[in-house]
């Protein structure tokens, strides 16, 4: 793609999300989600492949959708209330509408069904925006209306997003569609804790972007799509391989690694709150998530030398990339736990 148009893209992209973040009122926010849609729609599309193109139409016509729905519910507010004001969401009908958008817009399961398709049908440096950038701009509306959401729809939907996003991701090779049941799973963590603690909800989405930007670097360092290219990555940098293993084990939430943090302090959340059905649940559902996530790191770094291929180096070459943002990232994402204690 043309360099100026990439630029033209990447700004309207994030002046879509600041928009939306800073903004007080309902069209304000609703132009911010449709300048965030319209741009990333070309950077799926610039591969000229069928697949692609079918991506960029369910990723289109989902999140046109989901942005009707949130204007729909915004003008019932206003019609009710008689502001357009986003922290006034008071009508019960709004709230609930607003949810349903905001998830789809997300990938909550029950409307989960779009990201795992578009994410593979998308470049993996798109799938990076889609997974961590795309989620700041709904999550945003999420913590401004929180106060007024629906907790017991929001449980629910949380509860079912983790169960969904671990199960979904047993049975796939590919890492990209694993990526993206981690996502459906990490946010229904979110939704879960959303109206109990916001704040809490706002740690969860931090390291959860962390983990996921170190995760897919790391995979575009070795250029791996498949599980199976996920095996000879050795060859390209063993001290990466072994990374990878850290980094896996912490999104899928082992105590001594920075993603442990989050599950413990909502667990912890939901048990103060009386909901310890819930918190059972949800801990349960994490161990759907860790089965995915130690099956990609015994065929990433438990399936090494000399039990696979001998030759030294990828038939590819090797990849020419900056690590400094990976090997920041990757830090923070395995050795946050000790600062624990300041955050609550």
């Amino acid at each position: 793609m043309n360099p100026i148009m990439m630029s033209i893209i990447i700004s309207s992209l994030a002046l879509g999300t600041v928009i939306t973040m800073s903004s007080t009122h309902w069209l304000m926010a609703w132009i911010g989600l449709e300048m965030n849609t319209l741009a990333i729609i070309p950077m799926i599309a610039k591969h000229h492949h069928p697949r692609a193109t079918e991506a960029t139409t369910k990723y289109f016509l989902v999140q046109a959708t989901a942005s009707a729905t949130v204007l729909f519910s915004s003008s019932i507010n206003a019609w009710s209330t008689g502001t357009w004001d986003i922290v006034q969401m008071t009508n019960p009908c709004a709230c609930i509408m607003l949810t349903m958008a905001l998830s789809m817009k997300l990938g909550l399961a029950p409307l989960h069904f779009w990201l795992p398709e578009v994410l593979q049908g998308a470049s993996m440096k798109t799938a990076l925006i889609i997974t961590t950038w795309q989620k700041l701009a709904p999550m945003a509306l999420f913590y401004l209306t929180h106060h007024s959401l629906n907790t017991t729809a929001l449980l629910t939907m949380g509860l079912m997003s983790t169960m969904i996003g671990g199960w979904g991701g047993l049975n796939q090779t590919q890492t990209r569609k694993i990526m993206a049941y981690s996502s459906i799973a990490h946010l229904g963590w979110m939704a879960t804790i959303l109206t109990l603690s916001p704040n809490l909800m706002l740690l969860n989405l931090t390291l959860y972007l962390m983990m996921t930007l170190s995760t897919f670097m790391l995979l575009i360092f070795s250029s791996s799509k498949t599980i199976k290219d996920l095996t000879t990555s050795w060859t390209i940098s063993p001290s990466t391989t072994t990374l990878m293993l850290l980094l896996l084990m912490s999104m899928a939430g082992l105590p001594p690694l920075t993603g442990f943090m989050p599950k413990w302090l909502i667990l912890q959340d939901l048990t103060s709150h009386n909901l310890p059905t819930t918190a059972t649940l949800m801990a349960l559902s994490a161990l759907l998530s860790l089965f995915f996530y130690l099956r990609l790191t015994y065929t990433t770094t438990l399936t090494m030398s000399p039990t696979t291929t001998q030759n030294k180096l990828k038939w590819r070459l090797q990849p020419k990339l900056k690590t400094t943002l990976l090997s920041m990232t990757a830090l923070m994402s395995t050795m946050l736990l000790p600062v624990t204690p300041m955050l609550t």
